[in-house]
């Protein structure tokens, strides 16, 4: 992949995360953008639930519905998430053989073999889930690739945390709204 077409997805991806605050809209265009930029079977977003024990599917493209409603991603049943969870991207050549992949029977119908996965993190360094690309035969990932993956996991979590901070703001401006009616009726 050219150095010019990653920075191009980028810029794409920067402004789709200054255009919403929705974060199913922008994880949504976000898989999008990198499957293609990256000519990759596709790509997936899964963020930890409030445990911290399931990485729940969120946002993905280019995959069956069948294969992202396949069960759930339990981080203790998961090497592979688990080594990208501590904060690692992790390749993997061949899913289908590989013991850290949770569903590689799974995998292999979909047509599924090499895999790369990035931590996707908010307020600094908080790992909240994985950015997940699959490719359908074996490749190898180049270093840019897996700085340009960085970086979108990092787009990722500033749009997340954004919608995050927007809601909450919302809520709060809600409440204040509902205590002064309150206070003026009373």
């Amino acid at each position: 992949m050219e150095p010019q077409a990653l920075y191009k997805t980028i810029y794409k991806i920067a402004k789709v995360v200054n255009s919403s605050l929705e974060p199913k809209v922008v994880l949504s265009q976000i898989v999008e953008q990198v499957a293609t930029a990256m000519n990759a079977k596709g790509c997936f977003i899964r963020l930890l639930d409030r445990t911290g024990e399931i990485l729940k599917p969120d946002a993905y493209y280019g995959l069956s519905e069948r294969y992202a409603k396949k069960g759930p991603v339990e981080v203790a049943k998961s090497k592979l998430d688990q080594e990208a969870l501590a904060g690692n991207a992790v390749y993997i050549a061949d899913v289908r053989t590989d013991p850290r992949f949770q569903y590689p029977q799974q995998a292999s119908e979909e047509g599924l073999v090499s895999i790369v996965v990035v931590p996707l993190t908010a307020q600094s360094d908080k790992v909240i889930g994985v950015l997940r690309v699959y490719a359908g035969e074996t490749r190898q990932f180049s270093e840019e690739e897996l700085e340009f993956l960085s970086c979108i996991a990092n787009l990722c979590g500033i749009a997340l945390e954004n919608a995050r901070m927007f809601h909450a703001l919302k809520r709060a401006s809600e409440l204040a709204n509902d205590y002064i009616y309150q206070v003026f009726e009373d």
